[in-house]
């Protein structure tokens, strides 16, 4: 059953470059072809071998930006059918929210940002709608997927209204304006607390399998503590590393249950009606209690004091860093070392040139610029591997 604030396929707001006929390819929804088009996208694919928390990992278990937002919808799959919003465009939002992320996470995305600090600097939210409404062009027509605007507007603001857009930002709301200043659709906050909760444990499990994160590190936390008292007495003598499964998925159900019942009680309070009224409350309505947010940040904390910014973590983000930097450099120096298609393309002012070079590297994946970094120095980049 759809909920009267869901978004709804059959009146979306249409797309930049006009609607197609619906059942050109098949019979689906505006927001089905949306889902479809990021996943069978080259950026989506990229993300395969993107950094999502251990850089270029060396073991097939830990998870890249790919699994990662597979994951996110997942949950979010959940929360919307729960809720009665519309799942297709939540699983749309979940899958290409990590699209603009560039190589070697936010490492490589602090390089960027440094390097483009005089051309109107890089923000990887922004990068994601450069990628799907103009670097990412398989069709003849027109440039980018065409994405509904429901779609656009929510990967532009899952985490909340943008007063200030960055010039990336700007540039595409002028063309295709997406109500900026707006909260976004439900389906959206959705897509943006399923990210929160994703991570927050599934880092959780790729910690513990790298030996960063130990159980009495974990257990130092209240929360986590009583979780595990509650396991060892379900499943006395179980394996150790079933058991610290179990608490990651016991971690994911109560954050899923308690984000089901703050909105709910948030939604019959509000007295929303409509996807309209949704986007004017002035504030989010999807969101943990007022506990779960307070367990929520003191796990975050831990998370950075112990896995984010652990020594070996620092010191291969620091090599990334080095890695997106150089090549930003070699590039501008040297046009003649882009590929072809890229060199073809650059233009010849300032700062388009340079968000030029921004575009082709923030499209690479780890070990590409890895390749990249070898065949312009000579020398492959080390210590960018952390386990």
């Amino acid at each position: 059953m759809r909920a009267p604030y869901a978004s709804d396929p059959a009146r979306t707001r249409g797309r930049e470059y006009g609607l197609e006929p619906e059942t050109a390819r098949g019979p689906r929804s505006a927001f089905q072809r949306d889902r479809d088009r990021i996943v069978h996208s080259i950026a989506f694919r990229r993300l395969r071998h993107k950094t999502q928390v251990f850089i270029a990992p060396d073991g097939d278990h830990y998870r890249v930006r790919l699994t990662h937002s597979l994951e996110v919808a997942q949950i979010g799959r959940v929360i919307a059918r729960t809720l009665g919003l519309d799942e297709d465009l939540t699983e749309a939002l979940c899958l290409a929210h990590d699209i603009g992320h560039p190589p070697f996470g936010h490492a490589g995305e602090d390089a960027l940002e440094e390097a483009m600090a005089g051309f109107g600097g890089f923000d990887h939210n922004a990068n994601c709608l450069r990628v799907l409404m103009r670097l990412e062009s398989p069709y003849c027509g027109h440039e980018g997927l065409n994405l509904s605007w429901e779609t656009l507007e929510g990967i532009a603001k899952h985490n909340g209204p943008i007063h200030e857009p960055n010039w990336a930002l700007a540039d595409l709301d002028a063309a295709f304006p997406l109500d900026l200043a707006s909260h976004a659709s439900l389906e959206a906050q959705v897509a943006a607390i399923s990210d929160d909760i994703a991570y927050d444990n599934h880092d959780i499990d790729d910690g513990l399998r790298a030996g960063f994160l130990t159980l009495d590190d974990l257990l130092e936390l209240p929360s986590i503590r009583e979780q595990w008292r509650t396991i060892e007495q379900r499943f006395p003598g179980a394996p150790r590393e079933r058991m610290q499964r179990e608490l990651v998925r016991g971690q994911i159900g109560r954050m899923v249950n308690d984000v089901l019942a703050e909105t709910q009680a948030r939604l019959a309070q509000s007295g929303v009606h409509t996807v309209e009224e949704v986007r004017a409350a002035g504030h989010t309505l999807c969101r943990f209690s007022p506990a779960m947010a307070e367990e929520e940040r003191t796990l975050k904390k831990f998370m950075y004091d112990r896995l984010y910014y652990h020594p070996e973590q620092l010191s291969a983000a620091e090599r990334a860093r080095h890695v997106v930097a150089r090549l930003f450099e070699a590039y501008r120096v040297d046009p003649a070392a882009l590929p072809e298609g890229w060199r073809d393309g650059l233009p010849d002012a300032e700062p388009a040139r340079s968000r030029h070079i921004a575009d082709f590297i923030a499209g690479m994946t780890d070990r590409y610029a890895a390749d990249c970094y070898a065949r312009l120095f000579g020398e492959e980049p080390e210590g960018l591997r952390n386990v």
